[in-house]
């Protein structure tokens, strides 16, 4: 039941305003609550980070038509993948003109501007917005949530409910006890910079129009290994290039993440791409990588767990910002629900648990759930492979008077001489059974 003897007390009480807690924010205000949202940073968007690709549908399904008004980049046509070995590249991709037409599939961003735009908007709702504000504990009693500590004077605030939405490194989930060890194999490292360069010169070197964009995933030699990617989004006037590995081989193998990106600007099938351009900007984060086996608790009394705080990122498939809001949505419906039956306990806000373990976002998690670890046991997919892919579409391509049929040979050999055949097909084996 609701306590309302407290002062300083809200219906919600959302901890950060990324993607995530404005979605959860949103669908509460439409519902009439009083949700007061916390942001650490100056403004929405000052300190969130992520490669900077946003969906269409799951944002819509927050603010219909957002893409007439909402400051974005450009819309994707193109979605490209590079296997890099050395001095190589063995491409594939797909572009439609589909992708061209209204309604768009997706766009790139900044979120310095995409998430103050979309706090706004909660803001025009009712939500009451306060930045600069550090979260520092949970208030607790008789096993519930019940409010939390800031860092402002007389900063301690009540709640029928708290939504942490603060991130992979979650300090409200973890005070909460929710995530009592992140391991460093279930977190990634990524840094991206943003790459000013003119806008006629990124139109000609990614083969779009003034609109369109392009996005480039960087598998293989562009992360020397580790298991990771890279990429590169197409903006107005500038590229976003970033790259990302798993923390607990970065500290293996005692590689910096800045050396990685380095290298990604260097590669000779990169640096081309970059000529003319300079760093205007450069930032780092923290992404939760361990998949369905990582996630936590989804919800106890008077407490929910949404997008990075419930290491919600699928990926394989580059999604994060899409499961962020969804997570929201169906965390302030969940609410919402639990307002009108008064009931803020794990069991009266268990419709969010409904709602997620019926959704795309958690059976795709599902589906993938073995991935992290069988990758994390066949590093030769970062490194042998790239090899061998370049090797063979070397010798493939080649025009060098030798029948097709002798060149098949010299492949199969090249390839079996890396690694025996029986070795290659049960991991190709093992690899599709992983992801089929």
């Amino acid at each position: 039941m609701s306590d309302n003897s407290y002062s300083n007390k809200y219906d919600v009480i959302i901890v950060g305003a990324g993607p995530a807690g404005v979605s959860a924010a949103i669908t509460c205000a439409k519902a009439g609550l009083n949700v007061i949202m916390l942001e650490r940073g100056e403004h929405p968007g000052s300190k969130n980070v992520m490669g900077g690709i946003l969906y269409r549908h799951p944002t819509e399904q927050i603010i219909p038509e957002f893409y007439k008004e909402a400051p974005l980049e450009r819309h994707i046509t193109e979605e490209r993948v590079w296997l890099l070995s050395k001095d190589s590249a063995v491409t594939m991709g797909y572009k439609s003109k589909r992708f061209d037409e209204e309604p768009h599939n997706c766009f790139s961003v900044f979120r310095s501007k995409f998430d103050k735009w979309f706090a706004q908007k909660a803001v025009d709702m009712g939500v009451t917005l306060i930045c600069e504000t550090l979260v520092e504990d949970v208030i607790m009693k008789n096993g519930k949530v019940v409010g939390i500590r800031t860092n402002r004077d007389y900063g301690d605030l009540y709640a029928n409910v708290i939504v942490a939405a603060d991130g992979a490194n979650s300090l409200i989930a973890a005070r909460a006890g929710l995530h009592p060890e992140v391991r460093s194999n279930t977190l990634a490292l990524a840094v991206k910079e943003v790459y000013s360069l003119d806008r006629e010169k990124i139109e000609d070197r990614f083969n779009i129009d003034s609109e369109g964009g392009v996005t480039i995933e960087l598998l293989g030699d562009a992360t020397q290994g580790l298991m990771g990617t890279a990429f590169i989004y197409t903006n107005k006037d500038s590229l976003s290039i970033g790259v990302g590995a798993f923390i607990s081989q970065l500290m293996k193998q005692k590689i910096s993440v800045y050396d990685l990106i380095e290298s990604v600007k260097t590669h000779p099938m990169i640096k081309p791409l970059l000529k003319g351009g300079e760093t205007k900007e450069y930032l780092a984060h923290l992404i939760p990588e361990g998949g369905y086996r990582a996630i936590p608790k989804y919800c106890i009394d008077g407490l929910l767990l949404v997008g990075d705080a419930a290491m919600l990122v699928n990926s394989l498939h580059r999604e994060g910002s899409n499961l962020a809001m969804t997570s929201g949505r169906f965390a302030g419906e969940a609410i919402i629900q639990a307002h009108s039956d008064g009931d803020f306990t794990a069991k009266g806000l268990s419709t969010y648990k409904e709602l997620m373990e019926h959704s795309f976002i958690v059976q795709d998690l599902k589906k993938y759930k073995n991935t992290e670890k069988f990758f994390e046991e066949h590093m030769q997919f970062f490194t042998l492979y790239p090899q061998i892919a370049d090797d063979a579409a070397y010798e493939f391509f080649k025009v060098d008077g030798i029948p097709k049929k002798e060149k098949q040979k010299i492949i199969w050999k090249q390839i079996t001489n890396k690694i025996p055949s029986w070795r290659l097909l049960l991991d190709i084996y093992n690899g599709w059974r992983v992801v089929k």
